[in-house]
């Protein structure tokens, strides 16, 4: 009786004190922060329904100056329209602009996810039609940000006074109203802030742009009249020296190799080569789609973690004993050790957040140089280097719809991809944190070493197995003699293969548990890439992704092939009267030209040009011989029949020896004369 008492009269004094201190003090920790809904001075319907009639009024000034130009010009090359955004096959246009255009656009419908209201024609929108708002509003931003694409494209003074116009209108407003209300109530009270940041920075470079392109007034080159279309093919003629010398030769050391595989992640510009517009595009916007599902991953979890530490007291420690847990026998320290672990916990997640940007940023650089690779490879017919088998490069069904939709296609795998290594990572880290540095660092709980130190036998069996196998294999059953490799002592080695059998076995279960984790990671890492395909060579026409690239390719290198549209701009400079082609040959019959080629420079030019039109795919549906047999049958999508495969090669190769003799006649002729 009495050690209860002993027992309860300290209980009962430490109560009294708590009661006295809530009576007399207020309570330290402070309410929980209510961010209200806020509206903005700047109202968002009035203002788009101003910008969007001042959108209509320049859409039908533009319309009528390009329609003039257009009488003008007659049908010359360069005209554009307003129903046509931009050209986005024409690789020589300033690319900056369209891509700070899909930027904004692709920000604004990031949001779209969330928000409470997806139009701002309507407020507090109903739950049950929330999601049709959604798909209305999935087609009206593009239309509402549609003629600032036009004003970039149509390469008039007037089109570049009117960008400025609208997008220091949108820039002005969007700053206003993010000055006006910087805290909402979506997820995170500053999400909304953070979020619009991309479309601030699109739409200044826009402001800045627009007046600096106005300075220096429309470009005169058309797709056509660049020269760069040129300087590719003068680079693609240009004799490459033979002479290698001793040291490019010698193996390269690991100092140069590292450096290798590390340039193969960086994608520097070249001067001979331009990217597509279209994967221009999808770079920029695969960046900002990073950027968003960053944000996402981050505003989701740690602000939850954050209050999930702030409410912890010592109550845990009763919660953790009903499980079983006894961390300590003092509530104070439970509760900074579960504060302490909670932390960690935030830690880990934006670790392997981070670890998945920057993975996501690397593989975007990768993707890039192999896109460059790749182009060119298939400029030069280079089929297999994508391709398992022989394709035609040549537009399809399916190709057109690829083609159309690869930006979308990268930007929403990379935005999957990103959450699931975040997910993988984090779980990484948390095993590599709570399992191996936290018991290290405290000496307790080391679950996973005594697990090892326990099987550390057939740990030590297996290495040395291994071992003994790669040191028999160098010093005992492999002899050189007269520079070759043969097998020496084949009786031991049968020997040693039967008496390790069962030990290779369980090393075959480790090399198959290696085998799934290496897979699953090395997929997981890739999985934002359309560039691979995550399955085998023979398979990879069923990985999605990358049977949409493989399509957009063959539209790509189809239709905007530098050698194919070089060819083309010479035989316009020829046609339209003026050009330079035309006045070069006026000149040189007038006798101004006084430098004349001669006879082999002739000939070699031809020869050039002979072999240029023979390897150019885009051209092979309009050969003679092609057709005539196409029309009998032998030939089906390039490839020609079995029936008639002999007779097809001898037509073919009987038209090609009829091309190749009248163009070697005028050569001869002129070296004759």
């Amino acid at each position: 009786m009495n050690q209860s008492k002993v027992e309860f009269e300290p209980f009962e004094y430490t109560y009294y004190d708590y009661s006295d201190w809530y009576g007399e003090a207020e309570p330290t920790k402070p309410p929980k922060e209510v961010i209200l809904p806020c509206d903005p001075t700047a109202d968002d319907k009035l203002f788009h329904i101003s910008i969007l009639s001042v959108s209509l009024v320049i859409m039908l000034i533009l319309a009528a100056l390009t329609r003039k130009n257009k009488l003008c010009q007659g049908f010359t090359r360069g005209s554009s329209s307003i129903f046509s955004p931009a050209n986005f096959l024409d690789q020589t246009q300033k690319k900056s602009l369209i891509m700070a255009v899909f930027g904004l656009m692709f920000s604004k419908l990031a949001m779209l996810m969330i928000s409470p209201d997806p139009l701002p024609f309507a407020k507090d929108t109903p739950a049950n039609i929330k999601e049709y708002m959604k798909i209305i509003a999935i087609f009206y931003y593009p239309v509402l940000y549609y003629p600032l694409v036009m004003c970039c494209t149509l390469q008039h003074k007037a089109g570049y006074v009117f960008g400025a116009l609208l997008s220091f209108s949108h820039f002005g407003i969007l700053v206003w109203q993010k000055f006006n209300c910087p805290k909402t109530p979506e997820i995170y009270k500053y999400y909304a802030l953070l979020a619009s940041l991309p479309q601030l920075a699109c739409l200044a470079f826009l402001c800045v742009q627009f007046p600096v392109l106005f300075v220096k007034g429309p470009k005169t080159d058309d797709d056509l009249d660049s020269s760069y279309y040129t300087n590719y093919v003068k680079l693609l003629l240009k004799k490459k020296s033979s002479s290698v010398s001793s040291s490019d030769s010698d193996k390269p050391s690991l100092v140069k190799r590292i450096l290798e595989v590390a340039k193969g992640y960086i994608y520097i510009p070249e001067k001979v080569f331009r990217f597509p517009l279209k994967l221009a595009v999808s770079s920029f916007v695969t960046c900002v789609a990073i950027y968003h599902t960053a944000l996402l991953l981050v505003v989701l979890v740690v602000p939850t973690l954050h209050i999930v530490r702030a409410g912890i007291d010592e109550n845990i420690a009763f919660l953790l004993l009903g499980f079983g847990i006894i961390l300590s026998d003092d509530r104070m320290e439970v509760v900074q050790i579960v504060t302490f672990y909670t932390w960690l916990l935030e830690v880990c997640y934006l670790c392997a957040m981070t670890l998945s940007c920057l993975v996501s940023v690397i593989m975007l650089m990768r993707s890039m140089v192999l896109h460059r690779s790749n182009l060119k490879g298939l400029y030069k017919g280079d089929v297999y280097s994508v391709y398992n088998s022989q394709k035609t490069i040549r537009p399809s069904k399916s190709g057109v719809v690829c083609w159309m939709g690869l930006t979308g296609y990268q930007a929403a795998i990379v935005c999957l991809g990103m959450a699931i290594q975040t997910v993988v990572f984090f779980i990484c880290f948390l095993f590599l944190v709570f399992l191996i540095i936290i018991p290290v660092f405290y000496g307790r709980n080391l679950i996973v070493f005594e697990v090892a130190g326990k099987s550390w036998p057939a740990w030590l069996t297996l290495i040395l197995v291994t071992v003994i196998q790669h040191v028999a294999a160098k010093l005992f059953f492999i002899k050189k003699e007269a520079g070759t490799r043969d097998l020496n002592n084949r009786e031991s080695l049968f020997l040693l293969t039967y008496l390790l059998f069962v030990v290779n076995i369980v090393v075959g279960l480790i090399v198959a548990i290696w085998r799934m984790v290496i897979t699953a990671l090395y997929n997981i890492i890739h999985l934002g890439r359309i560039d691979i395909s995550l399955l085998h060579r023979t398979a990879e026409t069923y990985d999605p992704a990358y049977s949409y690239y493989t399509n957009f390719l063959k539209v790509e290198v189809s239709q905007s092939h530098p050698v194919l549209k070089a060819f083309c701009g010479l035989l316009l400079d020829l046609m339209i009267e003026g050009g330079r082609a035309g006045q070069k040959m006026k000149k040189a019959e007038e006798g101004i030209q006084d430098n004349k080629p001669t006879s082999s420079q002739r000939i070699r030019a031809r020869w050039q040009l002979l072999y240029t039109l023979v390897n150019n795919p885009s051209l092979l549906g309009s050969r003679k011989h092609f057709q005539t047999l196409t029309s009998s049958g032998s030939i089906l999508n390039g490839t020609p029949n079995r029936s008639t495969k002999k007779g097809s090669t001898k037509e073919a190769g009987k038209a090609a020896a009829e091309s190749a003799e009248s163009s070697e006649a005028p050569a001869s002729q002129d070296k004759t004369e």
